[in-house]
């Protein structure tokens, strides 16, 4: 579960982190009057679960409470990274002298806490290059000690005071990791402003597992509409960057499917995990699902053992006479029922592949061609 930007901020002031003063509200008055309350100069920020907000046009600057209004009016409503704002965090600008970026978040091949950090923080963090990023990694029962945080200081270049506050901040953040079961805690940019470092920005992201467990935080359901749906039938769906949908049936096969796609130098737009024993009515809704994500081509790759290849035929033609399908759709479907499948399949003026990687290549080639 993601945190918004001010509900971060909120945990980290909470555990005695340097935050901006500022306030969270839904209204262009009510920006004005934060302004007033706090003292222009201030930045209005849109608040999603997002980054590249600045590049967007979500983060807007203003020298007075009216300013801020009508920053607040352009804001609200806009549509940042396809996610429309809703609610903006109000802060007093902050005089910045440098940006650094900290985080601890999980690296998995290593199966411990990562904590990353940089002297070169701030928009564009991803194209530092990796001599200016500092990676330790953290033994989950010491957490970050004393001679840890000397050593990053050392390597970002930090002494006297500064080095002393990121000193102090780095166990901080960590507790906050372990204490509230985070995936990741960055702060990105750690502003230095007048000999004192003030988180500028807060991502948080809790894992789902453990939120049972963590009744203080506020409760966020950052799913999009598809991942709803999809839940709703009690399906697995991921929204990714790429052109080709994806529906597989099983989670090896599905990250099977997304390999080979990429082998073949295709990138998958989303996969939706259809599990074992799908019926026909279900499987129909979840390629509605896909298809309302307006991919360039569906890949469907159903290796049917509980799963009937005539259940998953009989709902592609379903939704391709009922909803209608505007897009090129591969399949592959072998397993049960599988000659029952194709020729149901090929009665409609479907042809099935057999083999998965013949049915990869095509359809990237097909995404391709889409332009």
């Amino acid at each position: 579960m993601k945190l918004y930007e001010y509900m971060g901020k909120e945990l980290f002031a909470r555990y005695g982190l340097t935050v901006p003063r500022g306030k969270m509200v839904t209204s262009p008055d009510e920006v004005a009057a934060v302004a007033a309350e706090i003292g222009a100069p201030v930045v209005i920020k849109s608040q999603v679960l997002s980054g590249k907000r600045g590049k967007g046009g979500g983060i807007k600057f203003a020298d007075t409470p009216e300013e801020a209004r009508e920053a607040a009016a352009q804001v609200l409503g806009m549509t940042v990274q396809g996610l429309k704002v809703e609610m903006v965090l109000v802060e007093e600008k902050l005089a910045i002298d440098h940006e650094f970026y900290v985080a601890i978040t999980v690296d998995g091949a290593a199966k411990a806490p990562v904590l990353i950090a940089s002297a070169q923080g701030g928009m564009d963090i991803e194209e530092v290059p990796d001599e200016f990023i500092v990676k330790e990694h953290l033994d989950v029962c010491l957490g970050v000690q004393p001679y840890l945080c000397r050593e990053v200081c050392r390597r970002l270049g930090l002494t006297g005071a500064v080095a002393k506050e990121f000193g102090r901040l780095l166990p901080t953040l960590y507790r906050i990791f372990r204490e509230k079961d985070a995936e990741l805690v960055e702060i990105n940019p750690l502003v230095l402003s007048r000999e004192k470092l003030i988180a500028a920005d807060a991502k948080v992201t809790i894992d789902d597992e453990a939120l049972y467990r963590q009744k203080d935080l506020p409760v966020v359901d950052d799913r999009t509409e598809a991942e709803r749906q999809a839940h709703a039938l009690g399906l697995s769906y991921v929204q990714l960057d790429g052109n080709i949908a994806v529906m597989a049936n099983g989670a090896g096969i599905t990250m099977g499917t997304l390999d080979i796609i990429q082998h073949y130098g295709g990138a998958p737009a989303n996969f939706l995990d259809a599990g074992g024993g799908t019926g026909m009515e279900a499987t129909a809704k979840a390629l509605e699902i896909l298809l309302s994500t307006n991919p360039r081509v569906i890949f469907i790759n159903i290796f049917g053992g509980i799963t009937r290849c005539d259940d998953v035929a009989m709902a592609l033609v379903k939704v391709k006479q009922e909803k209608g399908i505007n897009v090129p759709v591969v399949i592959r479907l072998v397993g049960t029922n599988e000659e029952e499948g194709v020729r149901i399949l090929r009665e409609n003026g479907i042809e099935a592949y057999r083999i998965m990687h013949e049915a990869a290549a095509k359809a990237v080639e097909l995404a391709r061609a889409q332009g």
